[in-house]
Order: C-alpha cells, then sequence, then structure tokens
C-alpha cells in the first residue's frame, strides 16, 4: 500500500491508474476508521476498483471548533486499517496541502437538499463538505467515488453535485454498518462512554419499531421521536423524507420512505437513517 502526502503525487497515481485501464475507487474519509469505512473500501475491491483512501479532516466543515478539536484522530491504526482492507493508496494530505489560502476565496454550495436537518442544525457544513469534495474530486478525476448511507443527506448533496457540474464520477452508495447491537458505527461513537452508547442506542430501536409494520407518516415520525425521547436522547429531528429529494412526505404519500434522525448524547451529535414502508392517511 502507498502513502501520500501531496496533491501531486495523488494525481499523478490516479493518473496512471487509469491510463493503464483500471478503475480508481475513490473512498473519502475524515480518518478515524471504522468497519463501516473497511466496507467501503471491500465494496471497492469486489467492483474490481483500486480503492484510493483520502484522509483528511476538513476545518471547512466544522461550525463549532470545539467540534473540530474533538474530532478523533490516529493515524497509525487507520492505516493498517486500510491496509488490511485492501486499499492500494492512502492519501493524508494537510490543511495546507488542501487549503494553502486562508480564508480560502472559493466556496462551493449546493441547494435543495441542504438547508433542512443537518443544514440546518450546522450552518455552513455542507458549503464545507461540497467544497472539499468538489476539491477531491477534481484532483483525483474519473472515477467510482463510495460513500456511506448513514450520511444519507450528504450522500444526496454529493450526487447532486457530481451531477450538476459534470464531474464524471460515479457515485456509490453503501449500506449502513451496524454494531452487534444494533448502533450504527460511527467515527464519533468513540466519545460516548458505556452509558451515552446505550441511551444512543434509542436510534436503532426507534427505527426498528417504525419498520414492524407500515405506518402513516405522521404515526412514525410520532414513534421515532418518541423512542429517541424516551432513551433520553436530546431530539434535532425525527423526519420522514422522499429518499431522493429529501421533502418531507405529505400524508398522502404512500411508499418507501426514508426516516432521518439526528440527536445529542453526551454532547456528541449523532445520526441515524433508515428505509420504512409509508402507507396513506388520506381520509383517516
Amino acid at each position: 500500500m502507498i502513502h501520500i502526502n501531496t496533491i501531486e503525487e495523488w494525481r499523478a497515481l490516479a493518473a496512471q491508474l487509469r491510463s493503464s485501464g483500471q478503475t480508481v475507487g475513490l473512498v473519502p474519509t475524515m480518518g478515524a476508521l471504522h468497519e463501516g469505512h473497511g466496507s467501503l473500501i471491500r465494496r471497492a475491491v469486489d467492483d474490481g476498483a483500486v480503492p484510493i483512501v483520502t484522509i483528511f479532516v476538513n476545518p471547512r466543515q466544522f461550525n463549532d471548533a470545539s467540534d473540530l478539536a474533538a474530532y478523533p484522530r490516529d493515524e497509525a491504526p487507520d492505516l493498517a486499517n486500510c491496509e488490511a482492507w485492501g486499499a492500494a493508496a492512502v492519501v493524508t494530505p494537510s490543511v495546507h496541502e488542501m487549503w494553502p489560502t486562508t480564508p480560502t476565496a472559493t466556496t462551493v454550495s449546493v441547494t435543495g437538499v441542504t438547508e433542512r436537518f443537518e443544514g440546518a442544525g450546522r450552518p455552513g457544513h455542507f458549503d464545507g463538505v461540497a467544497s472539499v469534495v468538489t476539491k477531491l474530486f477534481a484532483i483525483n478525476g474519473p472515477a467510482r467515488a463510495y460513500f456511506g448511507e448513514k450520511d444519507f443527506q450528504q450522500l444526496a448533496m454529493v450526487r447532486r453535485l457530481n451531477d450538476d457540474l459534470s464531474l464524471g464520477m460515479t457515485i456509490v452508495g453503501c449500506p449502513i454498518v451496524r454494531d452487534e447491537d444494533g448502533l450504527a458505527l460511527s467515527s464519533r461513537n468513540v466519545l460516548l462512554d458505556a452509558e451515552g452508547r446505550h441511551v444512543a442506542l434509542g436510534f436503532s430501536r426507534g427505527l426498528r419499531e417504525a419498520t414492524e409494520q407500515p405506518r402513516s407518516a405522521g404515526d412514525v415520525r410520532a414513534v421515532v421521536r418518541a423512542s429517541l425521547e424516551s432513551s433520553g436522547i436530546d431530539v434535532a429531528y425525527a423526519e420522514v423524507v422522499d429518499p431522493l429529494s429529501l421533502e418531507p412526505v405529505t400524508p398522502e404519500y404512500a411508499g418507501t420512505a426514508r426516516v432521518l434522525l439526528a440527536g445529542v448524547v453526551q454532547g456528541v451529535r449523532l445520526i441515524d437513517n433508515g428505509d420504512v414502508t409509508i402507507v396513506s392517511s388520506e381520509g383517516e
């Protein structure tokens, strides 16, 4: 496995792989890697792509300086995991390498799928994500890019970004990976103690209850919110949305929808989501 620190080396490697007829599998991460990230790398390998993993904690997507400072970082085990999972190369650029001029004059914004939910709770977050993803795609060049469905709103934004700007990537969304107890894997989970982890299980419990039987959108919202609140989670939102537009579904909606959840546990903001079958409540 190759370990790269510079944009120049990374760009050259990706170009060399493409020129030899291979497909690059780009896996953008912020480190503190877990099996969820591992599933993205393994998916790239299974697809016949050559995995290039980026590890970069992007300061521009943090609206809270304390959140940025607390974000877990541990490069040595991250590199070891990447090699074990089948990565061909890992890119770990410095902040100066990625953003040499501060403040940065260029910002990329994606409207339509970013204003609600994480966008409302974390002002400027998605502008920071869109800006760094655009740069990652521009440096790497055409490839298959792998993102987890756990950050469902981010995935929707990346797809819109890629389509609108014709960035030449194939965006691959990969299923959420959970621990045996049902908690969705997240780099932020390491910030919870045993009690906090127990509280956070309210997310997966709420999703299970929502999928026990078909329900109206209003009933699903009530069920998942009650699960989060009864667990002790400080709820940021619990919404049922169209899986493409991310617009909250109306009472007459029927079909598959996505439940988006977010809340705070022990000062740590966590998110989760899942598919649910909705039946219309019109006429009740």
